[in-house]
């Protein structure tokens, strides 16, 4: 099992940025693939991006290329998501999460532990 906890999020005006950052601790973190999601009120938990157990593959979903980053130092166990030009859309409660497999998913089922979560406001 992971724990996972999230923090880096808050609110910014859009068109601004935000780092968000997920500490791990449990079992080894370089082996398990990543993945952020985000959660708007009202709406089902989506794919945001992921990034393999080496740092050597990742995804992002279509509504977030360009846009965001994801990279991970296995070190400090710490994976991160930089997020720029945000827009009022980018308005969730974003999730990581812990796969049980070095390869990256797009798919939450994919995802054995998750943290808490942390908001991100986009504000006009």
């Amino acid at each position: 099992q992971v724990q996972l906890v999230e923090s880096g999020g808050g609110l910014v005006q859009a068109g601004g940025s935000l780092r968000l950052s997920c500490a791990a601790s449990g079992r080894s973190f370089s082996r398990v693939a990543m993945g952020w999601f985000r959660q708007a009120p009202g709406k089902e938990r989506e794919f945001v991006s992921t990034i393999s157990g080496s740092g050597g593959t990742t995804s992002y979903a279509d509504s977030v290329k360009g846009r965001f980053t994801i990279s991970r130092n296995n070190a400090k166990n710490t994976v991160y998501l930089q997020m720029n030009s945000l827009k009022l859309e980018d308005t969730a409660v974003y999730f990581c999460a812990a796969s049980s497999t070095p390869l990256p998913a797009t798919s939450k089922s994919r995802y054995d532990d998750w943290g808490q979560g942390t908001q991100v406001t986009v504000s006009s």
